[in-house]
Formats: structure tokens, C-alpha cells, sequence
């Protein structure tokens, strides 16, 4: 880690690693890679994420989507409407499955007609520019500004050409944790480390006061 981190950033980053230092992909039973069923499946998760909706719900939701083998584009769009409400709701993803399985259905045609079900294509054209690839995921309808953070904060270990990402949620974890809120100086604490966990929790941090408190205790235990 970067001697410009001071000791106490060093022991909360160490503690918060060690207490919930996985990624939302992970979690989703994502295995990510730099391949085209991975990435969807990235896509499909980052969408469920932006919603007010509870973590843990968007989870069990693109769980259930990827069960019933919703997993590529094309599964995603020669699914029924119907079937993929039927699976968010095995989620308990009831509040918006409606709206969000026709975004889910517009959304894979859009993959499949615009990168030709790769999102890798999207990588190229964005050529390392963040914004550009924030901007090309926000095309793919119910990815908004949230979706399009989501997409990048946990892709960055696999794609770190637009340096590390903790997007605004990320942010708030940091400052709630007594990090640096600069995202120059908050990855200075991600060195060396895997920056989408690192990024995860922090967002986790900010999702839940106890995770703040834990990480903070463990880290004065560190002293």
C-alpha cells in the first residue's frame, strides 16, 4: 500500500477488506471473466442493483434469472415476458418485475443488435475512456447513471484501464469510514488490492451503519 495512506486509512481499508471484501458479482454466483456470458451476466445484476431495492433482493433476483437460464442475451430476449417475471419474483424482486422484465427483454435485444451479445465490443469503442463506456452502458434500457457505476465499479479488475472506480456510493461508504473521499487518494488505498471488492465495500459500508462500526472496531484492535 502507498506510504501517502496514512496508518489509520491502512487499518480501517485492511479491516473492511477482511469483513466484507467480496464483490456483488461474487456474491450473484458471477464467475467474472473477460468473456461474453460473465459480462451479460454483470449487465443483468448491475441493472437489478440501481433499483430501490435491497442488495440482497437484486441478488437472490439475477440468481433466480440465471437458474432458469437467462444467463446470455439471447436466452434473455427468447424468454417469455412472463418467465422473467415469474423468475424475478422467485427473487422477491416484486416491487418493479413488471417494468423490469420488459427492460430486461429490450436490454438483450439492444446487446444483441448494437455489440452482437459482447460487451466486450463496448470496451473497444470506449478505448479506455470511462465516460464514454459509462455512456455506452446507460444506452441499454433500465441502465441509468447508478447501473452504469454499478457495471464499472465491478468490472475494473478485469478491466482497469479507466483506473480504479468506487462511484458515489463507494464514495459515502469512504467518508462514512473516515477514508479519503478524493477518488485519487482513495486509490492509493486500493493498491495492490483487488479494487472491485475494495470498491464493494465500501458501498457496503455506506448501505449499513454496523458494517461501519465493525470495520471500525477491528481497526483500532489493529493498533
Amino acid at each position: 500500500m502507498s506510504a501517502g495512506v496514512s496508518a489509520s486509512a491502512r487499518r480501517i481499508t485492511e479491516a473492511l477488506l477482511e469483513e466484507c471484501g467480496r464483490t456483488y458479482a461474487a456474491e450473484a454466483g458471477i464467475r467474472l471473466r473477460d468473456t461474453p456470458q460473465p459480462l451479460y451476466q454483470l449487465l443483468v445484476l448491475s441493472h437489478l442493483l440501481s433499483a430501490r431495492i435491497r442488495a440482497s433482493v437484486a441478488v437472490a433476483a439475477a440468481r433466480a434469472l440465471f437458474a432458469h437460464g437467462m444467463r446470455t442475451p439471447r436466452r434473455m430476449a427468447d424468454a417469455t415476458w412472463q418467465q422473467r417475471v415469474d423468475a424475478l419474483g422467485e427473487g422477491g424482486y416484486r416491487r418493479y418485475d413488471e417494468r423490469t422484465s420488459t427492460q430486461l427483454g429490450e436490454g438483450a435485444h439492444l446487446v444483441l443488435d448494437v455489440w452482437k451479445g459482447d460487451l466486450r465490443r463496448l470496451r473497444a469503442e470506449a478505448d479506455g475512456d470511462g465516460e464514454a463506456l459509462r455512456a455506452g452502458l446507460r444506452r441499454v434500457p433500465g441502465i441509468g447513471p447508478a447501473g452504469a457505476d454499478i457495471f464499472v465499479r465491478e468490472v475494473q479488475t478485469i478491466w482497469p484501464e479507466t483506473g480504479f472506480w468506487a462511484g458515489a456510493k463507494g464514495l459515502q461508504g469512504a467518508e462514512r469510514l473516515g477514508l479519503p473521499t478524493s477518488p485519487d487518494r482513495l486509490s492509493e488505498a486500493a493498491r495492490d488490492r483487488d479494487g472491485a471488492a475494495f470498491a464493494a465495500a465500501l458501498v457496503r459500508a455506506a448501505l449499513d451503519r454496523e458494517i461501519v462500526e465493525t470495520v471500525r472496531e477491528a481497526a483500532r484492535r489493529r493498533k
